[in-house]
């Protein structure tokens, strides 16, 4: 059976870029054009060909990458629209992981905004090829030249125009290809076109010596020239194009379509992404090409669990050919699956394919245990894709059901919502027993709440989650408690004597711990110690003489280590210290494990009282980019959240990176502050670096909060 698309003849796209550029529009102008549609879909009135979940029609806006394709010129174009939202980041990386070219979208109204630079960067990052189309050319005031010209200081000169509009404004009618002299341009081109195509012929020459050579001798090149040469200059990357187009007015994208199919990279191109994977058949090793010779390899991009069609995998086929009915392994888990139907996907539209060859993008139904990242190949022997990689989530929301009983319903939803979205993360924290959904913003959990209940059914409260404080001590202390109680038949009774002590960060396993403090030149009669590196807790038995029995001692020890969870001072985890057992008192009828637990942990808690206790803090790195006029701002903002800067850079553009460090509870919210201060363009990543000693001011905040559930022994 013949695949159904050609390597060659196949073109593997992604829109990506700002909100509000108008890439969804775009998309459905090109479906319309290449007569894949029956009539042009509109974002705005709901018959958006992508834009199908409820949510989007909710909020105007892409929220998922949709999968689209459409046939041209006899080639087979795969278009993966993705959200411009700097909240749905995930889902544009996840375009971009299955593509060979990046069209990056610009407003011609809004300019260059966060997205733009921060997709581009992405896929020049990747080893893709890269266009940039300027849509909205048909709104007022818009400035061509100005806005070409900035595109170039941020993104390089090799970006060029490679066709011009007659004009801008709602007055405008087609546009022209700059490679071809014969164009003839109105006056009312806004554009220095013999500047402009000169720009063009030299970042096309530039990837092909031989045509340079006679282009700098004789001062000119042809038509045919430079149009066989367009493709290479692409993948050279000393071509970015810039193409003109107004998608409502469906102006400039029938010239776009023919550019990409007839230029654009094939997936044979993807050779650069697999540099270096290996691949063996019949005893022999060769480097893994993307041709339908090969035994195939894919790679899951995208997971989708939608309440009519059920759980689906997008795959993009790297090698060989996908055939439907096949058996495929896991590579991540070495898993055999059953593939059954194939589909190609239009939107939320779906059709059977017998097979699919290298660059198809194609679903997999009711396949369950592929998660996005995945390779999935014929044998074990294949070659493991690269992971995908995404921004680890730092906004937080703690999360619990509003109907009792809904608990299990949460859980399974939020699992299912994560496993489709990288850049959502689900947490039980043990420290602050909270259900905690962590996401890029307050905007993207928002989405995730609603999609909990249109999908699932459930509603939910949220609240900010407790910051992960820990609590340790400055000072040796010592605590006893003789626990007694006598309710009628047997009784209970207990006495413990318990010594703590600060135990250095840098110790890290029971051999260290053994060595720098639980030995016996500083415990003389130390029986045993049991070391927790989780904690950095250590347990010390010296007791002497059977004041406390030997089966006793273990309850002590978990009567301690329940402390270390509970906390002492705020609520929060224990940690870096070690508890001596020195003396006790027990009864040969009162005495029980549950009595000694009970009253090793009160010990614990006045021991710890008496030890100067303190609070740590997480620390963490912050990696702040704005335009450098909002850098002032920024760095006099620092400060005020006990920040310190570290270092910053200039970037090209005029963008400035800012590298500080801040404690976690001081900035758990700061895109909504870094937002305000730089009108929406400054971005930032955060990850942990340390815990350090809160301040005591801050300190007798948090403890002056907290509040405590009484012990029900005390």
């Amino acid at each position: 059976m013949a695949v159904k698309h050609l390597v060659e003849n196949v073109r593997d796209i992604a829109l990506v870029g700002h909100r509000a550029a108008g890439k969804t529009s775009l998309a459905d102008a090109l479906l319309f054009e290449a007569h894949a549609v029956d009539r042009m879909g509109s974002v705005d009135d709901g018959t958006s060909v992508a834009d199908a979940d409820e949510e989007e029609h909710k909020h105007h806006f892409s929220i998922d990458t949709h999968v689209l394709h459409a046939d041209h010129d006899g080639k087979h174009l795969n278009i993966l629209d993705a959200p411009g939202y700097p909240d749905f980041i995930g889902a544009a990386l996840e375009a971009l992981s299955a593509v060979e070219t990046a069209v990056v979208v610009v407003s011609a109204t809004a300019g260059i905004e966060t997205a733009t630079r921060k997709m581009f960067a992405e896929a020049t990052a990747r080893g893709l090829s890269r266009a940039i189309v300027i849509n909205k050319l048909d709104a007022e005031g818009v400035d061509l030249p100005g806005l070409v010209e900035a595109i170039r200081a941020a993104f390089g000169t090799n970006c060029a125009l490679f066709n011009v509009p007659d004009r801008v404004g709602p007055g405008i009618r087609e546009v022209f290809c700059l490679l071809d002299p014969k164009a003839n341009l109105p006056p009312t081109c806004p554009v220095d076109v013999p500047a402009a195509r000169t720009r063009l012929i030299d970042a096309v020459v530039e990837a092909d010596e031989a045509l340079m050579e006679k282009y700098l001798v004789e001062g000119t090149v042809t038509f045919a020239e430079l149009e066989a040469d367009v493709t290479r200059a692409l993948e050279a990357g000393t071509l970015v194009p810039i193409f003109c187009t107004s998608a409502k007015k469906d102006k400039g994208v029938r010239e776009l379509l023919d550019a990409l199919s007839k230029y654009g990279l094939s997936p044979s191109f993807a050779r650069k992404r697999l540099e270096g994977l290996q691949v063996s058949a019949n005893g022999k090793t060769h480097q893994l090409e993307p041709t339908e010779q090969e035994e195939f390899v894919g790679q899951v991009f995208k997971v989708v669990n939608d309440k009519f069609v059920g759980h689906l995998s997008f795959v993009r086929v790297i090698a060989g050919k996908l055939q439907h009915n096949h058996n495929v392994v896991n590579l991540r888990n070495g898993q055999t699956l059953r593939v059954g139907h194939l589909l190609e996907v239009q939107g939320k539209a779906t059709s059977p394919v017998p097979e699919a060859g290298p660059g198809d993008i194609v679903a997999v139904a009711k396949v369950e245990g592929l998660e996005i990242g995945d390779t999935v190949a014929y044998t074990t022997h294949a070659p493991h894709l690269p992971p995908i990689a995404f921004p680890t989530p730092m906004f937080g929301l703690a999360i619990e059901p509003k109907a009792r009983g809904d608990e299990q319903k949460i859980s399974a939803g939020l699992h299912k919502l994560a496993s489709e979205d990288p850049t959502v993360k689900v947490t039980h924290d043990p420290q602050t027993h909270e259900l905690v959904i962590s996401g890029v913003s307050q905007l993207h959990l928002d989405v995730i709440r609603d999609r909990l209940r249109a999908r699932f059914g459930v509603e939910v409260n949220t609240k900010e989650p407790k910051i992960p404080y820990r609590e340790t001590i400055q000072a040796d202390g010592v605590g006893d408690h003789k626990h007694k109680k006598q309710t009628g038949g047997r009784g209970q009774f207990a006495e413990v004597h318990l010594r703590i002590y600060p135990l250095s960060r840098e110790i890290k396993s029971q051999a260290q711990c053994e060595e720098q403090f639980a030995n016996k030149s500083r415990f003389e009669k130390l029986r045993s110690c049991h070391y927790d590196p989780a904690y950095n807790f250590a347990f010390l038995d010296h007791i002497v003489g059977g004041t406390i029995p030997n089966n006793f001692i273990p309850a002590v020890e978990k009567g301690c280590k329940e402390m270390l969870d509970r906390g002492v001072v705020a609520g929060y985890r224990v940690q870096d210290c070690a508890v001596e057992v020195h003396f006790g008192k027990y009864h040969d009828v009162d005495s029980s494990e549950a009595a000694f637990k009970t009253a090793a942990r009160l010990a614990f808690k006045k021991a710890f009282l008496s030890a100067r206790p303190a609070l740590l803090e997480p620390i963490v790195r912050l990696e702040i980019t704005v335009p450098t006029k909002y850098t002032g701002a920024v760095l006099g903002d620092l400060p005020t959240k006990r920040g310190h800067v570290e270092n910053q850079d200039s970037l090209p553009g005029d963008v400035t990176v800012i590298f500080a460090r801040a404690p976690l509870a001081e900035v758990a919210r700061y895109a909504a502050q870094l937002g305000g201060m730089t009108q929406g363009t400054g971005s930032y990543a955060m990850e942990l670096s340390h815990y350090e000693m809160v301040p005591a001011n801050v300190q007798q905040q948090i403890v002056s909060r907290a509040k405590l559930k009484d012990d029900e022994d005390e």
